[in-house]
């Protein structure tokens, strides 16, 4: 299972859906197996039930703070600053995050990579450039996200922006047991709305239909030129950098002047 396990990650870091696939089979058959074998499952051909997507609920549950970021990017899809991840998870999981702490974070989770690769379910790694695929300043992403999500290219972080806002949107929506939204969820929300073409701002109030309907019309813009831009340095990452680089960056050498002309 642990064999499987890593093979998963490592199917997750290169965006190999079909791999991912034939492997999740793969480790769904061996649990059950090892499950009969061990007498924690009387009928090995009972159909497991399919977990469904949790709706973030206000917490203040103790986690470490990789795990909080975990939470909120997992939210967000899209890489985030720690500013931004501070914000969200304060709105949805009832906490704000220690900002200076997310900007080491990125570090240690590289150090731990590089002395054991893929030891960890996920590591909040960086994003990469779509030219020098070099790591972007101040932008938090997963490694389990495909390669793709965690390039930035000129048009990206817009169409990150827009994609956020979609799914804090919907986040919002399906807040359950309130009577209306709690502040600091109406409040981030109202925000993103200021910066989101086609949005009618005039009536000071939260309108999350309208909100998704012109975060979705700005972001079909912009979508197909920054999929191409990340799918194309992507591959040259996959081409031209290791697992590590690939989630943490490049290292940038400087070339001296008499090197160059020698």
């Amino acid at each position: 299972m642990q064999q499987l396990q890593h093979a998963i990650r490592q199917a997750l870091t290169h965006g190999d859906n079909a791999q991912l696939g034939t492997l999740g089979e793969e480790l769904r058959r061996v649990q059950r197996a090892w499950e009969v074998l061990c007498g924690l499952d009387s009928n090995p051909d009972r159909v497991q039930p399919q977990p469904t997507p949790a709706t973030p609920q206000p917490t203040r549950d103790n986690l470490p703070l990789r795990d909080q970021a975990h939470q909120a990017l997992t939210l967000l899809t899209v890489p985030a600053s720690p500013k931004l991840l501070s914000q969200v998870h304060e709105a949805f999981f009832a906490t704000p995050l220690n900002t200076a702490r997310l900007t080491t974070l990125r570090r240690d989770e590289e150090r731990s990579f590089r002395s054991a690769p893929y030891a960890r379910a996920y590591y909040v790694c960086s994003t990469l450039t779509s030219d020098l695929l070099a790591p972007t300043r101040a932008l938090l992403a997963l490694s389990t996200w495909p390669l793709e999500r965690r390039i930035v290219g000129p048009l990206t972080q817009r169409v990150h922006f827009l994609t956020a806002a979609l799914r804090l949107a919907d986040a919002a929506e399906h807040l359950s047991g309130e009577p209306e939204l709690p502040q600091p969820v109406q409040l981030l929300l109202l925000r993103y709305s200021q910066n989101v073409h086609g949005y009618d701002t005039r009536t000071g109030t939260l309108d999350l239909t309208a909100l998704r309907q012109a975060a979705t019309a700005e972001l079909e813009i912009h979508a197909d030129e920054d999929a191409q831009t990340c799918t194309e340095a992507a591959q040259r990452a996959r081409e031209q950098l290791g697992d590590a680089e690939q989630n943490f960056g490049s290292t940038l050498r400087v070339v001296s002047r008499r090197h160059r002309t020698a």
